[in-house]
């Protein structure tokens, strides 16, 4: 029978590939030498580095690394239990350097999805380092209507994990005043709600599949709101002070993937009731063909038109169709 590999081994494999050694790194707050010294007994980490280490990896990697890593440590069992999950939640100082210099030298047509990917995927990983379930969504406001004022906001780019998936885009959907990240935008203050299981009469939002425990916060410029950060998690009772705080601190990082002209006055914001996602699905099942149809006409016009353009078009006429249908029941 072969032998099983030591944690030195299996850390090497992953660090293999710069980008992840990269992002191990920055999870880490660590150099990325550092981690290059593990591997080759240079240096012994301190148990609690390793502890952030196995937090911060798939469960694939982090059974195997965790029985590798009792191996050699005889007391780590002992010191993760004793630690807390609170410990690995600040954003290391090397990922604000790390979003900053992405964001002077990304193209500013890339800036949003660019930024929103980098911010979200490190977000999930350090929100919920154990996998529990998490879905992490940045919710837009739509553009005013004829009114001048914005009725709706559209859920755009999200990150999860099981039991939601990876990339959250396919889902989206239109959300308003019935919504926890509406009445963030609306209020322009956070918005918690640890159980959306049992709803009161002051309780906000409501509770869509698999979401047990939901948070919302506003994206900020001076006085002037762009949408909200969405968080939710699978657990009651997620959100303790130290979560809400890290919310809070990504929902900064993720405005600076938003343009001036993205931030709207709270007076522009009168948000009215959607219908529920059942109701929206059977008019988003037909939004990449209508997108399709936007394209085909602008070409045969002879106007120019980007994708990104295209989808926003789109958007507003569901918004108007969601908007009719509610009223009208």
């Amino acid at each position: 029978m072969s032998e099983l590999p030591t944690w030195r081994e299996l850390l090497a494999s992953l660090v293999a590939d710069v980008r992840e050694r990269r992002r191990i790194a920055d999870a880490l707050d660590l150099h990325p030498v550092t981690l290059m010294r593990w591997v080759k007994g240079e240096s012994v980490p301190r148990p609690q580095s390793l502890w952030k280490l196995l937090a911060i990896l798939p469960a694939k990697h982090r059974d195997m690394l965790s029985v590798a890593l009792l191996e050699e440590f005889g007391d780590l069992s002992q010191a993760m239990s004793g630690a807390s999950v609170e410990d690995a939640s600040v954003i290391p100082t090397a990922f604000y350097a790390r979003v900053l210099h992405t964001r002077a030298n990304i193209p500013p047509a890339l800036r949003f999805s660019s930024l929103g990917d980098l911010i979200l995927h490190q977000a999930r990983d350090l929100l919920d380092p154990y996998g529990l379930g998490l879905a992490i969504i940045v919710v837009r406001c739509m553009p005013p209507s004829a009114d001048d004022k914005i009725h709706s906001l559209r859920e755009s780019i999200g990150r999860g994990n099981a039991p939601w998936g990876t990339y959250l885009e396919q889902q989206a959907m239109l959300l308003g005043a019935e919504s926890l990240a509406g009445y963030a935008v609306m209020s322009g203050h956070l918005c918690v709600n640890q159980d959306l299981a049992h709803q009161s009469s002051t309780s906000l939002g409501y509770r869509s599949t698999w979401e047990e425990s939901a948070m919302a916060v506003p994206i900020m410029r001076a006085s002037k709101v762009a949408g909200s950060l969405l968080v939710s998690s699978t657990q009651t009772n997620y959100f303790s002070p130290a979560r809400i705080e890290l919310v809070k601190s990504y929902t900064d990082l993720i405005a600076l993937a938003f343009e001036d002209e993205d931030f709207y006055e709270l007076h522009t914001i009168e948000l009215r009731v959607m219908p529920s996602l059942e109701q929206q699905q059977p008019y988003l099942a037909g939004f990449q063909r209508r997108v399709a149809q936007v394209i085909r006409q602008a070409a045969s016009a002879k106007k120019t038109i980007t994708l990104v353009q295209a989808e926003q078009i789109v958007w507003q006429q569901l918004e108007q169709t969601l908007l009719s249908l509610h009223y009208k029941q």
